[in-house]
């Protein structure tokens, strides 16, 4: 048995052996990651919440409120609820009886803002009624004007009544029969202006350009002038053609209309040209809503945005973040990679090494505008300055490369992120035993051989890493963006049928710019909440994508060649 003061002594050192072994800092790492982990978690959860739940048909309320002896009819959706306490509202002017402290509020959607003027409003729960819940109640999402709230009334074509509210069933089948017709219509006019006419707009630009640069040239003569006419004749006549058939499809949609009643009793008529889709929430169930969710969100992701960015889809700013990151994996890849392999493989090492390295390493410090200024004034300016002057003279003074772009928005990422895939790259060189080189070298392989077909493999997993870490950032930079290329509306993507195909030199959207936009320059800020919410969840899914790609890629690579570690 131990004497007692040995169990003395041990019990008085057991904190502190505790302390020594480093159990603390495990549990207090575990505790960090478990904080992050739930603030991940969280933050994904807030994003999905606000801004799916955009998408899901709400049920549509009808109420009356009563401020200062005026009685106001309400119709709309009830987007948010909060508290707001009895002191706010005497600073206000606002008297209530109640047992207060604390009220509710809601905000009503209650759309019609060609009408109403707002498309949201703040009420008092205290001063409005028992709200209803009337099947008959209709939701028009439009082209313009945001939604429309009302109750159907008729609908008419060709200045002829197809059906009235004396017949409800046969009213909305007439009503949903002409709004699939005219989005038939409306698709095939949008193909014959964004395809056809797109296609001789640009063959009319370079028939333009290439007479200038014969002009230029010299080279002008009447023959030259003859064959341009009869070219430019030709495509005038495909123009008009293509214009009747424009004429024809807008007057076959131009007179469909129908008329509705508003929550204060007002009838209007509307075109049906303008409407995107028309349900009744109130009278669907609950598969019926999920269908409807699931092609608004598909909607979300697909379509082109409308109505200043506060309505429609992103699909342009998510087809421009992919392209803009492709161009940019392609730049910065074979840069850093041949960086990395003479700083570590062929330089020698000293002063001036030691030096690059430190410069290499304080680059992936410096704040990413401060890159955006140098791609708008190195690449855009100078260099697309430079190349409009010897390539593209025939557009000048309209620039063509001397312009914010795609290619410099790549370019200028690119460069913004070599630090990162330099940094890792030469360190996944460095892992690599001398022993491996030597090996190589004594059977009989030079170090060009060496390099490429041992060397480069088994650091295949840190360059991986690198450039994937490298395309996570930029996917999420914006600053450096808003100078070098990225516009707030660019429907047209960057890729078509017109030669060459892809357009380097063309502006494009963004996603990081569109959260930026749409949340902090929308004239609209109810209304482009949950855009700001729904773009976000996707920007960090895509980041978080890409991060897990590298993970999985490094694990992979290297279990591939940890045989040759061994």
């Amino acid at each position: 048995m131990a004497p007692q003061s040995d169990i003395h002594a041990r019990g008085h050192a057991g904190p502190l052996a505790w302390f020594r072994s480093g159990e603390p800092m495990i549990w207090l790492n575990a505790a960090a990651v478990s904080v992050c982990v739930v603030a991940v978690l969280g933050l994904i959860l807030l994003l999905a919440v606000r801004g799916f739940g955009h998408f899901w048909p709400r049920n549509v309320m009808a109420a009356t409120s009563s401020y200062q002896g005026q009685q106001k009819a309400l119709l709309g959706e009830v987007v948010e609820q909060v508290q707001v306490s009895g002191e706010q509202l005497s600073e206000a002017g606002i008297t209530l009886q109640g047992p207060g402290p604390f009220y509710g509020r809601s905000l009503v959607k209650q759309g019609n803002r060609d009408y109403l003027g707002n498309d949201f409003v703040w009420v008092l729960n205290e001063q409005m009624s028992v709200p209803a819940w009337p099947e008959d109640v209709m939701v028009v999402e439009r082209l313009e004007w945001g939604n429309f709230y009302g109750v159907l009334q008729s609908v008419s074509a060709g200045g002829e009544t197809l059906a009235d509210a004396s017949e409800p069933q046969q009213l909305w089948q007439a009503f949903q029969g002409l709004i699939a017709d005219t989005l038939v219509v409306r698709r095939q006019i949008q193909q014959i202006e964004r395809g056809d006419i797109g296609a001789i707009n640009h063959r009319m630009e370079r028939l333009r350009l290439r007479e200038r640069s014969l002009q230029l040239d010299g080279e002008l003569d009447a023959s030259a002038q003859a064959q341009l006419a009869a070219e430019r004749a030709e495509l005038d006549a495909e123009y008009r053609m293509l214009q009747g058939q424009l004429q024809g499809l807008y007057q076959s949609i131009g007179d469909a209309s129908y008329s509705a009643r508003l929550a204060d009793g007002r009838v209007v008529e509307l075109p049906i040209a303008k409407v995107v889709r028309a349900f009744q929430p109130n009278a669907m169930g609950l598969w019926q809503k999920c269908a409807m969710y699931l092609e608004k969100l598909w909607e979300f992701l697909s379509d082109e945005p409308r109505e200043a960015n506060t309505e429609g889809g992103i699909f342009p700013a998510m087809f421009g973040t992919v392209m803009m990151v492709l161009l940019m994996s392609i730049m910065v890849t074979p840069f850093g990679v041949v960086a990395a392999v003479y700083l570590r493989e062929y330089a020698r090492q000293g002063f001036v090494t030691r030096t690059i390295r430190v410069a290499v390493n304080n680059l992936a410090g410096v704040p990413s505008i401060v890159y955006g200024v140098f791609g708008l004034g190195f690449f855009v300016y100078f260099v697309g300055g430079e190349l409009d002057q010897l390539f593209f003279p025939e557009a000048l003074p309209s620039p063509t490369f001397g312009t914010p772009g795609l290619m410099w928005a790549s370019l200028t990422l690119a460069l913004l992120t070599l630090p990162v895939v330099i940094v890792a790259t030469e360190e996944g060189l460095a892992r690599i035993p001398k022993s491996i080189r030597e090996g190589s070298l004594a059977l009989g392989a030079t170090r060009a051989e060496t390099l490429w077909r041992v060397v480069l493999p088994m650091a295949s997993p840190a360059m991986m890493t690198g450039l994937i870490l490298a395309v996570a950032r930029a996917a999420g930079e914006v600053a450096p963006l808003m100078l070098v290329g990225v516009v707030k509306l660019a429907p047209s993507l960057p890729v078509d049928g017109n030669y060459p195909f892809l357009h380097l030199d063309q502006k494009f959207m963004h996603l990081g710019f569109h959260i930026y936009d749409v949340g902090f320059q929308s004239p609209n800020v109810e209304a482009a909440r949950p855009l700001v919410y729904a773009t976000a969840l996707l920007l960090v899914i895509l980041i978080a994508l890409l991060n897990l790609a590298a993970v999985y890629l490094r694990n992979h690579l290297r279990e591939r060649y940890k045989s040759l570690e061994n």
